[in-house]
């Protein structure tokens, strides 16, 4: 269906044929794909022609449910594998607890998608290899390049997992904001979803308490922990059924937050040499500092998301270009503090991962900035400047990657 839809975006003809062919799975395809292909005119009209102007909720078929409820069950085995086995918490998780929703997320990408055989295959063999090697690696108490890699392992399944998610489109650009954008609903259904479960949670336990019955520790190591690995799954869903529901957010944090981060970077950088603490000496204020910046790139990215048109206002451009700047600074000052560590103390696994992190991170503010200048200047659409993101999506994922299988081996699993 995704092809065929692809194929016909010109054709009305042939549009309405493949609707009346399989409403229901052209409904589904389309509104998954039309982030991809909104600036045709005839997806446009579909587009509104399938939209549900009274926002009703979708809550799909019976079988959805069926498999949903099958695959968080299996997710939850995989959660309590150490209660099941006598395997080590401490081992176990760190190791695994990316394996507790990726791949049961990604087997659901692939029954709502049309993924190739061959692809499927390909996903598998990545969640199987991966999961052998990170359960084969030394154990270490103080293994850098064993906490490196089971930190970056998460990001890697996370790529993974979006592959899956777009089949065979994520080469493209497009494909990858898509699954980006999905990321940003998800993680807004998800916080919905878990502070409903909260609620439900303490009601319950205190309901039992009432009536002199303790419950608290069955139901935090049983029921807990399946809502735990099930709310991905369900808020997947939801998202995927009714793409209205959070569509309006990102519009929230472009328009809103954007400003109020400028505020809070600007502050923080003048209050900071007043502090008597330093990147270049103090290591876990290194960290604040990449902590600081990644969330700000979470933010720049959630603020071109929500751009309603390819069009944004000046103002909004203006922003978000002195977001990158500010940006750019507190990822200089993190890149330099970690070439001056290395120049006195040498290199490390964890100095190393760090400076090519900030490099690229860096990297791409350069080309976002850029970019952002250019949609100021009026030579280009904000969608260009979205698109800087998405371009470096395969090299963060390459990195990753190597971080996970090339470091323990690199530095002899120390």
């Amino acid at each position: 269906m995704r092809e065929a839809l692809q194929s016909a975006l010109n054709d009305a003809e042939a549009l309405e044929k493949l609707y009346r062919s399989d409403r229901k799975a052209f409904e589904r395809t389309f509104i998954a794909l039309y982030p991809e292909i909104q600036d045709y005119t005839l997806a446009k009209a579909w587009y509104f022609r399938l939209a549900k102007s009274d926002s009703s909720l979708s809550f799909g078929q019976w079988t959805d449910w069926i498999v949903l409820a099958a695959l968080s069950v299996a997710a939850w085995v995989v959660a309590k594998i150490p209660a099941f086995s006598g395997l080590s918490e401490d081992f176990y998780y760190p190791r695994n607890i990316s394996f507790t929703v990726l791949p049961f997320l990604s087997i659901w990408f692939v029954i709502r998608g049309e993924t190739k055989r061959w692809m499927i295959w390909t996903f598998a063999a990545a969640f199987v290899i991966s999961a052998v090697y990170i359960n084969l690696l030394p154990e270490g108490k103080d293994s850098q390049t064993l906490y490196l890699a089971c930190l970056h392992l998460a990001l890697f399944l996370w790529f993974i997992t979006g592959m899956t998610f777009a089949a065979d489109g994520f080469r493209r650009s497009t494909s990858r904001l898509t699954w980006l954008r999905f990321n940003g609903d998800l993680a807004v259904m998800m916080a919905v979803l878990l502070l409903a479960g909260g609620i439900l949670s303490g009601v319950t336990i205190g309901l039992f308490n009432a009536a002199g019955m303790n419950i608290e520790k069955f139901y935090m190591e049983k029921i807990a922990v399946w809502g735990a690995v099930a709310i991905p799954l369900f808020g997947a869903w939801l998202v995927q059924n009714n793409p209205q529901l959070v569509s309006k957010v990102s519009p929230v944090v472009a328009r809103v937050f954007t400003p109020l981060v400028v505020v809070m970077l600007a502050v923080y950088l003048t209050v900071v040499p007043f502090s008597g603490k330093s990147p270049f000496l103090d290591r876990d204020f290194l960290l604040v500092f990449n902590i600081l910046l990644l969330g700000v790139m979470a933010i720049i990215f959630f603020a071109l998301a929500g751009r309603e048109e390819n069009l944004a206002s000046k103002g909004q451009a203006i922003s978000l270009l002195i977001l990158a700047l500010l940006t750019l600074i507190v990822n200089g000052i993190a890149l330099s503090a970690i070439i001056y560590r290395i120049g006195e103390w040498g290199i490390t696994p964890n100095r190393l991962a760090v400076l090519v992190s900030n490099g690229l991170i860096f990297s791409n503010l350069i080309l976002l900035a850029f970019r952002l200048f250019r949609v100021i200047r009026q030579k280009s659409l904000l969608a260009e400047a979205e698109n800087s993101i998405a371009v470096f999506l395969p090299i963060y994922a390459l990195w990753t990657a190597a971080v996970v299988f090339v470091f323990p081996l690199l530095f002899n699993f120390k």
